[in-house]
């Protein structure tokens, strides 16, 4: 005998617990969603049948309504606070949604049956017309819980089956008398409605399917990236320890801490030292990225004089333009200052990685200015080149990951192309905004802009 997995049937009950109280809430949510247009409804049936029937039994009716809407309401509010694990207290808003559907249907019945009864045989045109319209009501919204529409369909069928029934059976007409006539297009008014229902049923089941799906492949593709966040985390980590010790070596070779390096050699170590630099910057920027895509970047804001900050991220960045035969000019008045609140570490990032760009696409003994101006509460940092230029259309990739304007196996200028990616996340967190204006064979302008929080001066150019 097979032994009975334990665990897999637990699984399964939860399962349709949690796909009962999701029936549950689509229902309520339904009948919340149509309330006035249900008042709507029941209050003109109620004032055209007291005016061409009993107006008594029509106030009866209407207040009996009410009760089961109010019914309704609560049992609707108490259902969007249940969760899958209160199985008991699931288990009452069933019995109480079926037993208010049974009570307003029923209600609903007896009206149109007294309101037939009295009537002449074969003059039944409003009341059949209301059970009517109370089956397609139902059939087209409340498929979402099953045995509710079943009692409002049965109560709703038996109605149309007595009121034709009894003309019947009070006149005994022969066959092809209108009133069987009227019982025989009742019996198909009836497979009409159970069609519909069906239809209805089938398109919200296929839906509840559709999103059953897309849970759980939202579910796979969570647990890759959280897996994929991790290798790279790991991976990242582990290659920074020796990295760094290759590093530090290349740069006391070429330094010459360690003595004169051979004029062969001195190339090739030359090299290897870029490369070490560039495949840091790789490690740092996939750590950085990983840390945004987590959500555990810290910031730690504080005020910044935009002018002094300018002045260090040019000079952390000097050796590299001079390495690429670039000049770094700075376009800005030293006074007055400019204050704005930011990460200085951060937004040294950004900098490095503007000022990195402009120095790569800019031709060999070409200039980068690096500038700032305050103008409307708004501080501008900009970066502008005289480089090649980006072409239109390209800032999805210049903002995005892993992408560059040319990403062919020729291209001129290394990088991840990450940076500018990574720059936009940093920035936006500082409640700012990163953008470029370029022509294609003139330069291009990268600027960020900030939130001004003290200036005296008021700069009338932009970048």
């Amino acid at each position: 005998m097979k032994p009975i997995d334990v665990s897999q049937f637990d699984s399964e009950i939860a399962a349709n617990r949690e796909r009962l109280l999701q029936n549950l809430k689509d229902y309520t949510a339904m009948a919340f969603a149509l309330l006035w247009q249900r008042q709507a409804i029941f209050l003109s049936a109620t004032i055209l049948t007291a005016f061409y029937f009993d107006p008594v039994n029509a106030v009866l009716f209407y207040v009996v309504i009410l009760f089961c809407e109010l019914q309704d309401y609560l049992l609707a509010r108490r259902v969007s606070r249940l969760r899958p694990n209160e199985q008991k207290a699931i288990s009452i808003a069933l019995s109480g949604i079926l037993l208010n559907t049974f009570l307003s249907a029923s209600a609903i019945c007896i009206y149109a049956v007294s309101v037939a009864f009295s009537q002449k045989a074969g003059g039944h045109f409003t009341p059949l017309f209301f059970l009517f319209a109370a089956a397609l009501f139902a059939a087209m919204n409340n498929h979402q819980l099953v045995p509710a529409l079943a009692i409002r369909l049965t109560l709703y069928g038996i109605s149309f089956v007595v009121i034709t029934l009894r003309d019947l059976w009070v006149e005994k007409p022969p066959v092809t008398s209108e009133l069987w006539l009227h019982f025989f297009t009742v019996l198909f008014v009836m497979y009409f409605l159970i069609d519909c229902s069906v239809v209805f049923l089938k398109l919200y089941r296929k839906n509840l399917a559709s999103m059953e799906t897309l849970k759980q492949e939202h579910a796979r593709t969570k647990a890759a990236y959280l897996v994929k966040s991790q290798f790279v985390a790991t991976v990242s980590h582990e290659l920074r320890t020796p990295l760094t010790s290759i590093k530090l070596s290349l740069d006391l070779l070429n330094s010459g801490a360690l003595g004169p390096v051979p004029d062969k050699m001195k190339s090739i170590v030359e090299t290897a030292g870029r490369n070490g630099e560039r495949l840091s910057k790789l490690i740092d920027d996939l750590l950085d990225l990983q840390k945004i895509e987590a959500g555990e970047m810290t910031y730690r804001m504080e005020t910044l004089d935009v002018k002094s900050f300018l002045r260090d991220s040019m000079d952390a960045n000097a050796r590299f333009a001079e390495a690429q035969g670039v000049a770094l000019i700075p376009d800005y008045s030293e006074d007055p200052p400019i204050l704005i609140k930011a990460d200085e570490m951060r937004l040294m990032q950004v900098m490095s990685n503007m000022i990195s760009n402009a120095v790569k696409f800019s031709h060999k003994g070409g200039n980068v200015f690096v500038g700032c101006h305050d103008k409307n509460g708004k501080t501008t940092i900009y970066v502008r080149d005289n480089g090649i230029g980006i072409p239109e259309g390209a800032q999805d990739k210049v903002f995005g990951k892993f992408s560059q304007i040319d990403s062919s196996d020729r291209r001129q200028a290394g990088g991840t192309g990450l940076g500018m990616n990574i720059s936009k996340e940093i920035v936006e967190q500082f409640n700012g905004r990163i953008d470029y204006v370029s022509e294609l064979g003139k330069g291009t302008t990268f600027f960020v802009e900030f939130p001004t929080i003290a200036s005296t001066e008021r700069h009338p150019q932009q970048a």
